[in-house]
């Protein structure tokens, strides 16, 4: 493999968690059992000693535990761990392998700097999808309009994007709402037209990020040299369709596909 391919190779520090909630060795069992009920995300937590990672709790190893015990004697310190640098497949299949869920990830004086988790690499491999979609669209507007285009990566408001799609779907909502919140979502797909922000892919993605109040989210961005007339853009105006709130929710049942099966059933 060469040099090239190497430096495109995801790492952990591109997809770790920075910000970790941590226990001390000298908390007891019954305050970390609380945090964990009390958490919709932890089932278990590192334990450090200053910022130096001692070991690694879990639900399961309190089970066993004195209500007055203190963590360092419960937790594991047989401990497994990732390196910021390591390559995100070789830290997917520790996880794999292991059967765990996170991986503290420690820094060369072996203080933790993040955790990586098997929701992490899943999102990893969704986003990695992502640019192949990008690229074909890059090419498509630059071969029709006779225009360069650059692409990149930034967070957009959703406020500011402009939709190209009427209407989305109830239950597909569902699933992209529980994307978002477990951080698998594709980032939306977006164009910049002389700062015009078309939305091209991503309208349930963008629903459901506004109904759970979230107000930018991640994209990829395709920007445009210069302005010129898209066909999504025309038929956005034609359609009135100049914010979220503009996108229609409908029911499932609502669908198309399903209306005609429906009334093909009335004349059964």
């Amino acid at each position: 493999m060469s040099g090239s391919d190497n430096a495109r190779r995801p790492r952990v520090n591109d997809y770790m968690t920075r910000d970790v909630a941590t226990v001390s060795p000298d908390d007891t069992a019954t305050e970390v059992a609380r945090r964990i009920a009390e958490s919709d995300e932890h089932s278990g937590f590192p334990v450090t000693d200053g910022r130096r990672c001692e070991g690694f709790v879990t639900a399961r190893d309190l089970l066993l535990a004195a209500d007055d015990d203190l963590i360092f004697k419960v937790m594991s310190d047989d401990l497994l761990v990732a390196h910021p640098k390591m390559s995100l497949r070789d830290a997917a299949r520790v996880i794999l392998r292991s059967g765990i869920q996170k991986l503290p990830v420690v820094d060369d004086a072996g203080n933790l700097v993040g955790i990586i988790s098997n929701t992490d690499v899943i999102r990893s491999q969704i986003e990695r999808a992502t640019p192949e979609k990008v690229g074909k669209l890059t090419r498509t507007l630059e071969n029709i309009h006779d225009v360069t285009a650059s692409e990149e990566r930034r967070r957009v408001p959703l406020a500011g994007l402009t939709p190209t799609q009427n209407r989305v779907y109830a239950d597909e909502l569902e699933g992209r709402s529980y994307e978002l919140e477990h951080r698998l979502a594709e980032p939306l797909v977006v164009i910049d037209n002389g700062g015009d922000l078309l939305l091209a892919d991503g309208h349930h993605r963008v629903k459901a990020a506004d109904q759970l109040g979230i107000e930018e989210t991640d994209a990829y961005v395709i920007v445009l040299n210069e302005p010129v007339e898209l066909g999504m853009a025309r038929t956005a105006r034609e359609e009135g369709l100049e914010t979220i709130a503009d996108i229609d929710v409908v029911d499932y049942a609502q669908h198309p596909l399903v209306e005609t099966v429906n009334r093909l059933r009335e004349y059964e």
